[in-house]
């Protein structure tokens, strides 16, 4: 009998047993491409949670805020502003994997037990709240980016919420894991319509050069700031990456090619969102008031005469899948989390009886967040840029708390976070809560600030 055959031998009420079966047949392979020195095929094997975790917070809402920003200040200090912030990205998800294998815990069900009940519930409503506002976002980055093409919003919504639903019928961690790796190769979509824009290579090379021309300090420079920090780091990551590490079942002979798998990620989602911000400084050049555009269809027409269609249907396709694939990974990690602190099965692996409510949460939360964006006259570019700031003013108590587990050498043993890895962390640390208090501090006393 091959393997196979014995986890299909494992009735529907065995969840314990079809969940190991498979997670060891991956490990299985894995073990094989370590054995035969395949470096290629292993990290072919183990990547995956970090390159999810990046290209999904290339989100909807991040994209359309990285439009808005390029339209709004043209090709300067935010190009490699946003390098920065995918650096700072990958010291968060690499401290979030070294915790995830150290403890073979989720992030949710680790608090909960570190920290207690308080602040396990705090962590777990941040998320939940958090993430229940995002997915609406993604689904008014589908309907948006649908709209370009004549597609009524209603329609792309229930089919958006149909295929996120639907990746859930996989019933499989590693068949659902490369489902969305594949859909993930679509955010690289706005690096050719980048190309078709023909940016002036010289004014790029100058902005990374010297971070300039810098914008104006005022309230809308502050907004967007927040907005690009949203963008990049958020607190679904965490618990994201740490529970998918548990349910790929990677151990610590595997950091070398996790640690590749979320750099490959930032990398990738880096060059995205430059292009993207490229791609729309087309707008700010022609002096396109950005006020009027009200998403992701509304971008892509009004692209569409300086770059053409072929690029502008680049863009809003890249917007399309945008939101579907941080739709699908966003979900997921409410699911995790909640039925982590629950006891209930929390893998990918699980069947359905099993893991009601996993799959519930994640369902529902989709179907709510699908239903929200056809409400008539609503904001869709302004809900979108809040979303991004208030993912910044939540991020800095999940970070901390993230700090403090992977700095315990009670927890982490060996993996316990080196003094330079804390310093990393302090560092974002600091520097998200300054911009998040900072933000506070004008929008309680807006005359602080120029117009």
């Amino acid at each position: 009998m091959s393997f196979l055959d014995v986890v299909a031998s494992f009735s529907p009420s065995s969840a314990i047993g079809r969940e190991q079966a498979l997670r060891g047949l991956d490990r299985a392979k894995v073990s094989s491409a370590r054995e035969r020195r395949q470096p290629l095929r292993l990290l072919w094997l183990l990547v995956g949670p970090g390159v999810l975790v990046m290209l999904g917070e290339n989100d909807g809402p991040s994209m359309i805020s990285y439009a808005t920003t390029g339209a709004t200040y043209g090709v300067g200090f935010f190009a490699p502003f946003i390098l920065v912030t995918f650096l700072m990205a990958f010291v968060v998800q690499e401290m979030t994997v070294r915790v995830g294998v150290a403890t073979r815990r989720g992030h949710a069900e680790l608090i909960m037990e570190r920290f207690g009940p308080f602040w396990g519930w705090f962590a777990i409503g941040d998320l939940v709240f958090g993430n229940l506002l995002t997915l609406v976002t993604e689904f008014i980055a589908i309907e948006a980016g649908a709209l370009y093409f004549g597609v009524p919003q209603w329609v792309s919504g229930v089919i958006g919420a149909v295929v996120v639903v639907a990746s859930f019928a996989l019933r499989r961690y590693a068949t659902w894991e490369r489902a969305l790796m594949a859909l993930a190769i679509g955010n690289l979509l706005f690096v050719p319509a980048a190309m078709m824009a023909h940016p002036d290579g010289a004014k790029l090379a100058a902005a990374f050069a010297t971070w300039g021309p810098l914008p104006d300090f005022n309230g809308a420079f502050v907004t967007l700031l927040l907005s690009t920090v949203g963008a990049t780091v958020t607190p679904w990551m965490i618990f994201f990456q740490q529970s998918a590490v548990v349910d790929k079942g990677l151990s610590a002979a595997d950091l070398p090619q996790s640690r590749g798998d979320t750099a490959i990620g930032a990398i990738v989602a880096a060059v995205a969102g430059i292009a993207t911000l490229v791609v729309a400084a087309s707008l700010f050049d022609a002096h396109v008031d950005v006020s009027q555009l009200g998403g992701g269809a509304d971008f892509a027409t009004a692209l569409q005469p300086l770059i053409g269609a072929p690029a502008a249907s680049l863009f809003a396709l890249g917007i399309i899948e945008a939101g579907l694939l941080a739709a699908m990974t966003i979900s997921t990690s409410s699911s995790y989390a909640l039925a982590e602190v629950f006891h209930a099965g929390h893998s990918l692996n699980v069947d359905f009886s099993e893991g009601k409510l996993f799959f519930a949460v994640a369902i529902v939360s989709t179907l709510i967040a699908a239903a929200i964006p056809l409400i008539p006259g609503a904001p869709l570019v302004a809900i979108t840029i809040a979303v991004n700031v208030i993912a910044t003013l939540l991020m800095a108590p999940a970070l901390l708390l993230l700090l403090l587990i992977s700095s315990d050498k009670d927890v982490m043993g060996s993996l316990v976070n080196t003094w330079r890895a804390n310093v990393a962390g302090g560092v974002c640390v600091v520097a998200i809560s300054g911009v998040g208090a900072f933000y506070g501090l004008v929008t309680v006393f807006p005359d602080i600030l120029p117009k």
